[in-house]
């Protein structure tokens, strides 16, 4: 059976995301996983002329895939491919020039078509060494599983309209210096897109960490505080108004956790109040160097031994990112997640503008801020200032100021979301002004 959003009232229920939930394939996710993994070797420098090995070969299928989905979908994605040259002169990890191109398709919102959230997966896999482009390096979790569950949303969610604009993307590059997604996150500035958010999947098929710790649950969300891009004005503000901790990445970082505890809730998202795990990075960042809003969403229990390491066995420990070690019902669950959360920002409208707050000296918080086209109420969320979640929330209706008797402003954090005639909310917005 085709579901199909409503493309006049754009009525949605809850039940279009549990009906996404169920349409994840485990199956179709391990056989994509596997085929990732038979091309040997995906390092960014690796072959680029055969069919069946390399790099090249991996992004060529990646985009048939997508071009298979789009003509399944009455040709409802643009997939094109998105490259920058990059150089051996000055980059370390460069062994030789080459093309990064990254797989792009896009399936246009029926409203606000220059609005895009992105759901990411990695196309390249390395070695121990870095350098080497020749040796067998499968790459099953990092990060065929990400690419894997990239595509499957894409099949998923191509079967539904949506008032947003959804871009699905395989990045090459990364393990070089993220160039993939330095690459795009540039062509998405040249361009004009309107970023609501993106979902960086890096390794999402790990159940057993090194720590012994087996758990198929659990995921993590690093988010930053702040924008990189923040003015010395705004830092200042912080100081006696608060938000170290209510950027606009922290803020989807909140969005995808609410989302996945209503409709997914023997999940247990795990926030994690940093860029990325300790000293490392991933490809959410290039854009977050750019002023965009965007995470990183990941197995919460890693193994080294099978993260960037030649396939041997030593002392008795086997080591290699081998298909063996992958959980497919656990790609299947994060995929999941990534695809209602997708859809549930692709539906909503645009967040409230000008957001400001008030009250000091008095027993009340005062809010104000600009209507905004599509949204036919707006909810006031606010939480401890100790709270790392949204904890409370009434909805005010079609206004553009409310006052919350009682509710001190001394004592919580505030901030707005747009609601839309579906019921879906916009990302919450933290007041960026004081009257």
């Amino acid at each position: 059976m085709l579901f199909l959003f409503c493309v006049v009232s754009y009525a949605q229920t809850p039940q279009d995301l549990y009906n996404i939930i169920d349409a994840v394939s485990e199956k179709r996710l391990e056989k994509d996983i596997q085929t990732l993994v038979n091309f040997g070797t995906r390092n960014t420098f690796s072959d680029t002329v055969s069919n069946t090995r390399g790099i090249g070969a991996a992004r060529r299928w990646i985009k048939q895939e997508f071009e298979t989905i789009s003509s399944n979908c009455d040709d409802c994605l643009q997939v094109f491919y998105q490259k920058d040259f990059v150089t051996k002169k000055g980059n370390n990890r460069v062994p030789h020039d080459a093309w990064v191109v990254n797989v792009v398709a896009i399936q246009k919102g029926i409203k606000y078509p220059n609005r895009y959230i992105i759901m990411s997966g990695d196309i390249d896999s390395r070695a121990s060494n870095t350098m080497d482009f020749i040796t067998d390096a499968p790459g099953a979790n990092d990060n065929a599983s990400g690419m894997a569950g990239t595509m499957e949303a894409a099949r998923v969610l191509s079967k539904y309209k949506f008032e947003n604009s959804i871009i699905y993307v395989g990045l090459s590059g990364e393990e070089q210096g993220l160039f993939g997604g330095a690459g795009l996150a540039n062509y998405a500035k040249e361009h004009h897109w309107d970023i609501v958010g993106v979902f960086n999947n890096d390794m999402i098929g790990n159940i057993k960490g090194l720590d012994g710790i087996i758990d198929n649950r659990t995921f993590r969300i690093f988010s930053e505080p702040v924008p990189p891009t923040e003015t010395e004005r705004e830092r200042q503000l912080r100081r006696f108004y608060g938000g170290e901790v209510d950027g606009i990445s922290r803020q989807l970082a909140r969005y995808v956790y609410k989302t996945t505890k209503t409709y997914m809730p023997e999940m247990n998202p795990m926030m994690v109040y940093r860029l990325d795990r300790f000293g490392r990075g991933g490809h959410h960042r290039p854009f977050n160097d750019l002023g965009f809003s965007g995470i990183r969403i990941m197995e919460a229990h890693e193994n080294y031994d099978q993260q960037h390491q030649d396939i041997r066995e030593e002392n008795g420990i086997k080591y290699g990112d081998i298909i063996e070690h992958v959980n497919f019902d656990y790609v299947k669950k994060l995929t999941a997640v990534n695809a209602i959360n997708l859809a549930s920002l692709a539906s909503a409208p645009p967040p409230p503008k000008n957001v400001s707050i008030g009250g000091a000296v008095e027993p009340s918080a005062k809010l104000k801020w600009n209507k905004v086209d599509g949204a036919v109420g707006y909810k006031i969320y606010w939480r401890d200032t100790t709270s790392p979640t949204w904890d409370y929330s009434r909805y005010v209706g079609e206004v553009s100021e409310f006052t919350l008797d009682g509710i001190v402003v001394d004592n919580y954090f505030f901030g707005i979301a747009s609601v839309g005639e579906n019921g879906f909310e916009s990302v919450v917005v933290f007041p960026n002004t004081v009257f």
